[in-house]
């Protein structure tokens, strides 16, 4: 089968044929149609560490997966070929989705609703889901809050923006993009848009609060921005940092201003049991729901083929992506 190959020892990705993957009994091989694209992925060469002497450079990366079920191990129940499914993928197993084939277990294997487009399905698990994940779950946003999202151009930020407007009516969301995603930020509906290059992110966030600070903020950056979102709260305010881990004493006042830190990684869900998995599905169900009710819509979608994937992975790793692209296969 054709596939965008990692290699560990030269962290270099290219496109390869290999062997379909033999599945085990517990498994089911999925016929891949489309593969969201995201930044885990491009990253590899980061968290390669967590897989060990498994990682091969036949290794294919690709967590949000859209596809048919094409054969299912002698151990699984609920699902038979030719089933329509879509899932965001376990990072540390192989055979993930920028392949022809691809490789799943059922506990967090979606069927694909008939009114939600393959290419929605393929966009939403990395970005949408984690953008779920840390407002409703872990924020809980409501529409008393002053939100505060860092990276509100790129593919989490993206469905953050919706997600805190379009479904929980948030009363102001303030985001953090250069001048030139400024338009694109707010047509997704954010309130106000600060750019980080030429104004100070923190005293911006006073002036449009009335000074005194967002109640919530979102870092989907990292590389010091958890700084930046948490110096921006206002007293009992709470961040969530997506990327890094956070660092409270590199925070200001943190202890008279009473604040919450938050950590969140999507598919670590997969590692943590029948608990881990119900976040990674209770997710996956808010977030499709909103999309079938028509309250948030992919983001500047772009779609690839093969060769497009290879040079989107170089390109997210130079920070040059805007919204979602993803990987059809045939495109």
């Amino acid at each position: 089968m054709k596939a965008v190959t990692f290699n560990p020892d030269n962290n270099q990705f290219s496109i390869n044929e290999i062997n379909i993957p033999t599945i085990q009994p517990h498994e089911i091989l999925i016929k891949v149609e489309a593969c969201g694209i995201n930044p885990v992925d491009a990253k590899v060469q980061f968290w390669k560490g967590m897989v060990g002497e498994q990682m091969n450079d036949e290794w294919v990366v690709g967590l949000d997966v859209v596809g048919k079920v094409h054969e299912v191990g002698s151990e699984v129940m609920g699902f038979d070929i030719g089933d329509e499914v879509f899932y965001h993928g376990n990072m540390i197993k192989p055979h993930g989705g920028l392949a022809e084939y691809a490789v799943h277990t059922p506990s967090t294997l979606f069927k694909r609703p008939t009114s939600l487009l393959i290419e929605d399905a393929a966009a939403s698990p990395c970005a949408g889901w984690t953008a779920w994940r840390a407002l409703v779950e872990k924020l809980q946003i409501n529409e008393r809050d002053e939100l505060l999202i860092i990276g509100g151009s790129g593919g989490v930020g993206s469905y953050a923006i919706q997600i805190a407007k379009n479904v929980f009516n948030v009363k102001k969301v303030i985001a953090v993009a250069s001048t030139a995603n400024h338009d694109y930020v707010l047509s997704l509906g954010a309130d106000e848009v600060i750019d980080y290059k030429t104004e100070d992110v923190v005293r911006r966030v006073q002036e449009l609060t009335n000074d005194i600070g967002a109640s919530k903020a979102f870092d989907t950056i990292g590389a010091g921005n958890d700084i930046l979102a948490a110096n921006s709260l206002r007293f009992n305010g709470q961040m969530l940092e997506l990327v890094d881990t956070v660092k409270p004493i590199n925070y200001d006042n943190v202890f008279m201003k009473n604040l919450t830190f938050h950590q969140l990684a999507l598919g670590a869900g997969h590692e943590f049991g029948n608990i881990g998995e119900q976040s990674i599905i209770d997710a996956a169900n808010g977030l499709t729901k909103a999309i079938l009710n028509g309250q948030i819509k992919t983001p500047h979608l772009q779609i690839v083929n093969f060769e497009g994937a290879v040079k989107t992975l170089n390109a997210i790793l130079e920070k040059k992506v805007v919204g979602k692209v993803i990987l059809k296969i045939n495109a």
